[in-house]
């Protein structure tokens, strides 16, 4: 990947961004406006929001506004908790969509999935979830759909239905790679994106991270999402801060080292939400 507009490319054959910006805890007013004008200013063609993050208005606000023609933008929203199941979802995309003022996403995801500790029909409420998923597919409202915080247990009853999800979007970063669920994925060929690629700025102060950082002369959120890259999932950043925003995509125009990228992927937890999906509170 040389540029931020280097795609990986779906199982359908959509061309999705290898980095984008995220707006997860960005306030739906000014604040979120303005970050994705810079963003996008700064060169992401991907972005990224949900429903519960609640800021969709001004995201498409943005959106609406930009100079850039919305056809190379690459749209990403999320169907909540609460929406799960057949007739809701298909609901809360029409709701999103109209909020934002688009035609279709990109990408749309299940955001969490049922789990057996909150569920006793778990699995037939992702299918349900799922089948709707892919009916808006089929209309052409959304371009492409997948999941996020799904691990394998959970993909298992999507493996075998008629549409297999193309992307997992799931909290990865150094310390935390997932990497049972990743290699899943990457058997039924499923898109990784990393939420949190930064560990809510917690990567920022890490020793390791920032003695390699001073190799390259960059910072070590720099070099923790030009490694996600390297790993082949998709980061994705958030910043309401303005040179913030444009130094996280400033990651083409150096490569770790193989030493280094063993370094990284040996490290130990030391940051992240601590959420796991079965454990989630509905």
């Amino acid at each position: 990947m040389n540029k931020a507009t280097d795609t990986f490319t779906l199982k359908n054959g959509v061309e999705i961004p290898c980095i984008g910006f995220g707006t997860w805890q960005t306030p739906d007013n000014e604040a979120a406006y303005t970050a994705i004008e810079t963003a996008i200013a700064a060169g992401y063609r991907h972005i990224d929001t949900a429903k519960i993050y609640k800021n969709e208005e001004s995201v498409g606000n943005a959106i609406k506004k930009s100079i850039v023609p919305r056809e190379e933008l690459f749209i990403t929203g999320k169907v909540w908790n609460t929406d799960r199941g057949y007739e809701t979802t298909l609901m809360a995309c029409k709701e999103s969509l109209k909020k934002m003022q688009l035609e279709y996403f990109d990408l749309y995801l299940i955001h969490w999935p049922a789990s057996f500790n909150n569920y006793e029909n778990w699995e037939q409420i992702n299918v349900d979830t799922w089948k709707a998923m892919t009916d808006l597919y089929k209309a052409g409202m959304v371009k492409s759909i997948g999941v996020s915080n799904f691990m394998p247990h959970h993909l298992r009853a999507l493996i075998d239905m008629e549409i297999v999800p193309m992307v997992n979007q799931i909290e990865f970063h150094p310390g935390q790679m997932e990497q049972e669920t990743v290699h899943f994925c990457r058997k039924y060929n499923i898109v990784v994106e990393a939420y949190s690629p930064l560990g809510t700025g917690r990567m920022l102060d890490n020793a390791v991270l920032k003695s390699i950082g001073k190799k390259y002369n960059k910072t070590a959120a720099q070099i923790c999402l030009r490694w996600a890259v390297q790993n082949k999932v998709i980061p994705l950043p958030k910043s309401i801060t303005p040179d913030r925003i444009k130094e996280n995509i400033q990651i083409f125009d150096f490569e770790l080292s193989a030493d280094d990228m063993d370094v990284i992927n040996s490290m130990e937890y030391f940051a992240g939400s601590g959420h796991h999906p079965d454990s989630m509170k509905e």
